[in-house]
């Protein structure tokens, strides 16, 4: 992996598959936050969350839709369809140190079954 784009990118992927744990030990720096608002804000809780979600939606479809990097910023736009929830948008936001993910923010909206804006969500 040559940029933090790629880190990044391969982070979600991996976590997304149920493999958080190799996600965090490849990616993640010392220290790390995160802002998502239903867990604590370390990362061994994130770190078991997504596995927890991993588990819990073996079949969910996860699709990253575009990335940007801006310095030691990075976005990512996501697809996420889940076994039995409404379908998502996603948006992670990573700041990197020394290659390391060492701040994320990430953000959801449901995908509504009828859409006013003709140009959808993705």
């Amino acid at each position: 992996m040559n940029t933090n784009k790629e880190r990044a990118k391969d982070f979600l992927l991996l976590a997304a598959r149920g493999d958080s744990r190799e996600a965090f030990k490849r990616y993640v720096g010392d220290p790390f936050i995160h802002h998502n608002a239903y867990f604590k804000g370390d990362g061994h809780t994130l770190m078991v969350a997504m596995e927890e979600a991993a588990i819990d939606q073996p079949n969910k479809i996860f699709e990253i839709q575009r990335t940007l990097e801006d310095g030691d910023l990075v976005s990512i736009h996501s697809r996420i369809k889940p076994q039995d929830s409404p379908e998502m948008a996603v948006m992670h936001i990573f700041k990197f140190q020394d290659q390391k993910i060492i701040e994320l923010w990430d953000f959801g909206q449901a995908v509504p079954d009828t859409m006013v804006n003709e140009h959808g969500m993705f």
